[in-house]
């Protein structure tokens, strides 16, 4: 049989050859290499029998595939390692993650900590060093297989068999390579590795347990969820924890509580935000600064209600297909739905008169607060709530103005996370296999979407069939302070809120047209915008978005009348300024600031207020040294308005303050 590889050149096997055989074919060092195999673009266990025909491409460890053959394979073997610490565990699933995996468990009479974790380790370590061989096998008795599990007390796995039972279930085994005897087995599609040395221990490390109901329902049974790192190499470990404590520390849960930033309070209900003042300054600042943006870039403002009858959602087109996500009540006896989306209201008001291709693009823009039940168990945060407020805007355009409008919105997204620090890597999705509109539509959309990504010069990538099924869009994936990617800013062209809606505009020739609609958010929504925020600055805004820019020290209570007049004359000029009025010493003060991740802190003893200076000390720089009110008003105005471009310097080598 003739077997095609990635270079379009052909091998010729014996029929029933595997991919292994394949990469003998071509040299023992490869066949010592190879992993597992990609079929037909599909990934395959390396002993999966070859058809003729085949497209095959060998995976080795450098492929960025391979590592999630290794998660999974890890995963049964971690799954086998507590079934034989713990006699009488059942087990249900276990998935892989973008760092590893996680494996669910039902232990009687035991409840897994951190504590269990390193004998379970050395447990891996030691089945790792059996060299097991992982083999695939079909379940050619569903009823039989059924049976033994419910008698061998895997009810889990049985009731996953049941459901499985027409997709052609298989079984994969942990075989003793010594004497050829099966040690353990789990209901699985694979692929696998070949063999359990595969696993290097000192990659793998188990991070924490947490409950979870079998398959998300409440009213199941909580299992025991272990959580585990796995990578082909101890130095990708190692980076990986060493981001993930750094993580640890940024998380703005955390910081949200310590700096009094938000607070979510059981008598109001989980994913619903409370902003205290501290992080009030941080939106009102970002939503001021987007406001003028906005403005410049020909947006208009709306606002728009919290709730509508369910007729307008109704036409929209959420009810049919996300009425799950929706609140509903009744008033008056008609039904009403919370917004779950601004853009149907948007909608609207461009109906509201007839309008002329003269008039386009209308581009229509709301800080719009949205509400969409998600389940308690995946609220996290400001990042995944229920009530939200996006920085929502549609373009309402004809077909020749989507390249102009996407490139305006291309720059407006990298002049925004510039200031932010941020890196951002963009992805078009093209049409899907199911989409409305027409085709010709589709084609000069998509044209449209590339031709403006092109004049901007960032380089994208294709996600051909991604697009959703009212047209193609470009996603902006930013990464943050410590390379993690968030998904954030997006762009999609819709061509079916308009068909439902009869949206018109009269054409040059008279003749009525059906406008494209552009859907836009750059921050997304402001409370993840917030959390992601927080936890990119570790919760030390830059000055023009602190909460507090500069906290006025006295030394002592004498120094307290100067310390206020110096915070109102700052005040007077738009300086977030506050007096610490305590009791404490002025180390103690300073350490405050710090901790309250105050950008400035001004000292005043008796030679400032003689004087009319300030000592300055930077949160980051540290001590700047003696300066007139006047002159760290103005350096430290510059820097606000500048946004961070010219932040306050020392004009003259560091002083002591008396």
């Amino acid at each position: 049989m003739k077997i095609t590889l990635p270079d379009g050149s052909q091998k010729e096997l014996q029929p029933g050859a595997t991919a292994y055989d394949l990469a003998k074919s071509i040299g023992e060092g490869l066949a010592r290499a190879v992993m597992a195999s990609v079929i037909n673009d599909e990934i395959r266990d390396l002993h999966f029998p070859l058809q003729d025909g085949d497209t095959v491409r060998l995976l080795t460890k450098k492929d960025p595939e391979s590592v999630e053959v290794l998660r999974h394979s890890t995963a049964h073997i971690t799954a086998q390692a507590v079934q034989n610490l713990f006699p009488g565990a059942k087990i249900a699933i276990g998935p892989t993650l973008e760092y590893g995996y996680y494996y669910d468990f039902d232990i009687p009479n035991h409840t897994l900590s951190p504590d269990d974790f390193e004998k379970i380790e050395a447990e891996i370590a030691r089945l790792a060093g059996q060299k097991q061989v992982f083999q695939r096998r079909n379940v050619e008795d569903v009823d039989a297989s059924v049976a033994k599990f419910k008698g061998d007390g895997e009810i889990y796995k049985a009731e996953l068999l049941e459901e499985h039972r027409d997709h052609d279930p298989t079984l994969y085994y942990c075989v003793d390579p010594a004497n050829n005897t099966d040690i353990w087995n789990d209901l699985c599609r694979g692929p696998h590795i070949p063999d359990t040395s595969w696993i290097d221990p000192k990659a793998v490390k188990l991070l924490s347990v947490a409950g979870a109901y079998w398959r998300g329902d409440e009213k199941n049974t909580q299992l025991q969820r272990v959580y585990a790192a796995c990578f082909w190499d101890k130095k990708d470990l190692q980076a990986f924890i060493t981001q993930r404590e750094e993580a640890e520390k940024r998380d703005h849960r955390k910081l949200g509580k310590q700096l009094h930033l938000f607070s979510i309070e059981d008598e109001i209900g989980p994913g619903l935000v409370l902003w205290h003042p501290n992080l009030g300054v941080v939106r009102e600042e970002l939503e001021n600064f987007l406001r003028k943006q906005l403005r410049r870039r020909g947006y208009e403002l709306v606002y728009t209600p919290h709730l509508a009858k369910r007729d307008l959602w109704d036409i929209s087109g959420h009810t049919s297909h996300y009425l799950e996500n929706m609140y509903t009540m009744e008033i008056d006896e008609q039904e009403y739905i919370l917004k779950p989306m601004n853009c149907p209201m948007h909608v609207m008001i461009y109906k509201s008169k007839l309008r002329s291709y003269r008039e386009l693009p209308v581009r229509l823009a709301e800080f719009g607060t949205v509400y969409r039940y998600e389940k308690s168990g995946v609220v996290h945060g400001l990042t995944r709530v229920r009530g939200f407020t996006q920085d929502d805007a549609h373009h309402f355009c004809t077909p020749e103005q989507i390249t102009p409008d996407m490139i305006d919105i291309i720059e407006f997204v990298g002049e925004l996370f510039a200031m932010f620090e941020m890196t951002f890597e963009v992805e078009l999705s093209t049409r899907p296999e199911k989409y409305v509109g027409d085709i010709e539509v589709w084609n000069q959309a998509e044209a449209s979407l590339k031709e403006a990504l092109d004049k901007s010069g960032l380089p994208y990538e294709v996600n051909e069939g991604d697009g959703a099924f009212y047209g193609p869009k470009i996603d902006f994936k930013i990464k943050d302070a410590i390379g993690r990617t968030w998904q954030l800013s997006t762009v999609q062209l819709d061509f079916n809120l308009p068909e439902r809606f009869d949206l018109k505009y009269t054409d040059s020739d008279g003749q009525h047209k059906r406008p494209i609609m552009i859907h836009r958010a750059i921050f997304g929504s402001l409370e993840r915008f917030a959390g992601i925020l927080i936890e990119h600055y570790t919760g030390g805004f830059p000055a023009w978005l602190a909460p507090v820019q500069a906290a006025i020290i006295p030394i002592a209570d004498r120094h307290l009348d100067k310390a206020q007049e110096v915070a109102k004359a700052l005040q007077a000029n738009d300086v977030r300024a506050k007096v610490d009025i305590s009791a404490e010493s002025m180390n103690y003060k300073i350490r405050q600031a710090q901790l309250n991740k105050v950008p400035y802190m001004l000292v005043i003893g008796d030679k400032e207020s003689e004087a009319g200076t300030v000592a300055v000390r930077a949160r980051i720089q540290g001590d700047m040294g003696t300066m007139p009110v006047e002159t760290f008003q103005a350096a430290l105005q510059k820097e606000i308005t500048s946004f961070g471009k010219e932040p306050v310097s020392s004009p003259q080598p560091a002083g002591t303050v008396s």
